[in-house]
């Protein structure tokens, strides 16, 4: 077989979904993969022996987000995405949109703080390092939306449409790095909207709401631009080995309807989530209300119609 620079096999046949789903483990993500998981089970169990209780649906979204990376990166998916255009955008897409979604829905970092032992006094252990980066001045510059905005759109058009991706490409780390990339965007840029785990930037739901519609017609755009467009865009893609029997523009047009197809559903899946948060919020603000008015005697209420009947003895 034929190797390309960066170690993946250039002499693939046609492309079948069958053939891209059969296991071919890129060694870092692998192992990435399964640290994550092993991390994360570690925590649940820690919290189970000492009696804590964690939602099995938090466990269950952050393995489907690890295995949403697995299945991109660890598969023939990966070797396919070296020289097919289409198929790279699947990665990037799922990678960036799809897996950030569900890990965040999984509350790591909450996890980690509830089950990482307390250090000595005067000391830092490995719960306080982390609380002392949650709330440090580069955290709070990363997830502001000034930047994890701008972020979300350079990762597209400052990639695709510069020499950039053609440097990444030539070399396995390079290729590694930028997915790496991709995944760490995601992250920054949905933590603040719609993550569980406690943030820098936490604003209102409607706030919210607009910062996604802020970032997401930027894909569709891209996307456009990549289906209307009358030549390869990108020199890693434009001469597709003549083993998959596959037009290089026909494949560009297929990677941009894949972008444009994802800048809705990561919003659909976002916005989900936000009303079920927002509901549970305005549940849990009613409890809080209903437990203190049994407490006072419903002071706040009788208040208000303390205030109310002086406004009345006023119009008098």
């Amino acid at each position: 077989m034929d190797h390309s620079g960066h170690g993946m096999t250039t002499d693939l046949p046609p492309f079948t979904l069958g053939r891209g789903l059969e296991f071919s483990p890129d060694l870092f993500f692998l192992f990435g993969c399964l640290a994550a998981l092993g991390l994360y089970g570690w925590g649940v169990v820690r919290l189970r022996r000492r009696g804590d209780a964690w939602p099995v649906a938090r466990t269950v979204l952050f393995t489907v987000g690890v295995l949403t990376i697995a299945l991109v990166m660890c598969t023939r998916l990966n070797d396919y995405g070296m020289v097919m255009f289409s198929v790279h955008m699947v990665q990037h897409m799922v990678i960036s949109m799809v897996s950030p979604i569900l890990l965040l829905l999984g509350a790591p970092v909450t996890l980690a703080l509830r089950a990482l032992p307390v250090a000595g006094r005067g000391s830092l252990g490995p719960r306080e390092l982390l609380l002392k980066l949650l709330h440090s001045r580069y955290m709070r510059i990363i997830t502001h939306p000034v930047f994890t905005i701008s972020m979300f759109i350079a990762s597209l058009y400052g990639l695709y449409f510069t020499s950039l991706f053609d440097t990444l490409m030539a070399s396995k780390p390079g290729h590694i790095a930028m997915m790496v990339h991709f995944l760490a965007v995601g992250l920054v840029f949905f933590w603040p909207i719609m993550g569980v785990d406690p943030g820098p930037h936490r604003p209102g739901y409607v706030m919210r709401m607009l910062e996604l519609f802020a970032g997401m017609p930027f894909h569709a755009f891209f996307g456009i631009a990549m289906m209307m467009a009358t030549q390869p865009m990108v020199e890693a893609y434009k001469n597709p080995p003549a083993s998959l029997g596959i037009d290089a523009l026909a494949d560009q047009n297929a990677a941009g309807g894949i972008a444009w197809a994802f800048s809705e559903i990561p919003s659909v899946l976002v916005l989900i989530a936000l009303v079920y948060q927002w509901y549970h919020s305005e549940q849990r603000h009613a409890v809080r209300k209903d437990r203190q008015a049994d407490r006072d005697g419903d002071k706040e209420l009788a208040e208000y119609n303390a205030y109310l009947a002086s406004l009345q003895a006023r119009g008098r």
